[in-house]
């Protein structure tokens, strides 16, 4: 009997939408009850059938209370899942928003960072790819 050869489909990556909300030079990071010694940009995975816009702005409400202002396309980030450990497509987008966040559902924490901060510890897809950028934009205080 010949064995066929079944190829295992290649591993999805881990859908995520977040924003980059950058207040008088300072990025908006949150860390998870889950993992409250890393931070993270504020978002979440869209749920069957929501667009990005969709996903981030129920993100947000929920997890901050606050909605995104005139949010526009910054990056398409691609990095290992800090708290999941699996590759992640991140799409961000900059954002301002109108009223202070408070964080809710399963955030610990939030902080206003520049990202040089001693001892703060930035998901890896934040750290290299979007702090950098955003620098390199001019939007965050050195």
């Amino acid at each position: 009997m010949q064995q066929e050869n079944v190829s295992m489909p290649p591993h999805q990556p881990l859908v995520v939408v977040a924003a980059a909300i950058v207040q008088e030079g300072r990025l908006l990071v949150v860390s998870k009850q889950a993992a409250p010694e890393v931070f993270y940009l504020p978002g979440g995975k869209p749920d069957v059938g929501e667009s990005p816009m969709e996903a981030l702005t129920r993100e947000l409400d929920e997890e901050l209370g606050v909605a995104p202002l005139e949010p526009r396309f910054l990056a398409e980030v691609e990095a290992v899942a800090a708290l999941e450990g699996v590759p992640m497509r991140m799409t961000v987008f900059e954002a301002r928003i109108g009223r202070t966040p408070v964080p809710a559902a399963e955030l610990a924490e939030l902080r206003w960072a520049s990202g040089r901060e001693d001892g703060l510890s930035l998901a890896p897809a934040v750290r290299d790819q979007v702090l950098p950028l955003l620098r390199e934009r001019g939007a965050l205080a050195s």
